[in-house]
């Protein structure tokens, strides 16, 4: 299917590695001019060098500290300097933050900060940009709102998703989506630190229709999707990627 993406630009944030990494990849290959902000200038350059293997369009890279105060701005300015306009929005940087109940305040700051503030932020700057063409599609990584423990990044996450359904129906009348993708476990860098070894199998078989964890390039496959025209239809959806871990019916 021609997802009718060819010549589209979009700014992926948390683009060095992990499901940012995965998901600038596939835009790529769809013909998308891709900026990739991150804080590693080296696995910002071997994603480059990996896009341009492909035989696809090299990304344009942007070092830039997301959680710093003037961060969003930074990126959002950059972006538009390189590509004059943006098309696509993917909000994906952030990280888990697991907390003692009695955690001091700077934790929580720091969590929310990353997971949610920023975002909001780097979207804010972006939306004359959206405005102005009356078009465009903003989508945000969220995560597990099924904590077991107390956990900054999914409270944070659960206000990404209220933030954007309020969002969406703000813009869908300019002709802007606004969705969530929400993984389950992916075989990242991060997870395989929680699921060592025989944990990954056991919890799998154990919690997963599909038996296994995902992999990066399956969410990035759905986010794909859904910031296509192909997708124009659907907004204020949460999408989730998680092989069937989840059993709930709403």
């Amino acid at each position: 299917m021609d997802l009718q993406l060819s010549g589209k630009t979009a700014l992926v944030t948390g683009a060095s590695q992990g499901l940012g990494r995965a998901i600038a990849k596939s835009l790529a290959a769809e013909g998308v001019q891709v900026f990739a902000t991150a804080r590693n200038a080296d696995l910002l350059a071997s994603l480059v060098a990996e896009v341009i293997e492909a035989g696809d369009t090299a990304p344009i890279v942007f070092e830039q500290d997301f959680v710093a105060v003037d961060g969003p701005q930074q990126i959002a300015d950059a972006a538009l300097a390189a590509l004059g306009h943006v098309d696509i929005l993917i909000n994906n940087a952030g990280g888990s933050r697991p907390m003692d109940i009695d955690a001091p305040e700077e934790h929580w700051v720091e969590g929310m900060t990353l997971n949610f503030d920023r975002h909001r932020q780097l979207t804010q700057a972006l939306l004359p940009n959206f405005l102005s063409r009356k078009s465009g599609s903003i989508l945000s990584l969220s995560g597990n709102l099924e904590p077991e423990v107390v956990n900054a990044a999914m409270v944070a996450k659960a206000g990404l998703v209220v933030w954007s359904k309020g969002l969406s129906e703000q813009l869908g009348r300019h002709g802007i989506t606004v969705n969530c993708v929400q993984p389950g476990l992916i075989d990242t860098a991060q997870i395989r630190r929680l699921y060592p070894g025989d944990a990954r199998r056991e919890f799998a078989e154990r919690q997963i229709a599909m038996r296994d964890f995902g992999q990066p390039e399956d969410v990035a496959n759905a986010v794909t999707f859904l910031v296509s025209p192909k997708a124009r239809y659907i907004t204020e959806t949460v999408f989730l990627v998680d092989g069937g871990m989840r059993r709930h019916s709403f």
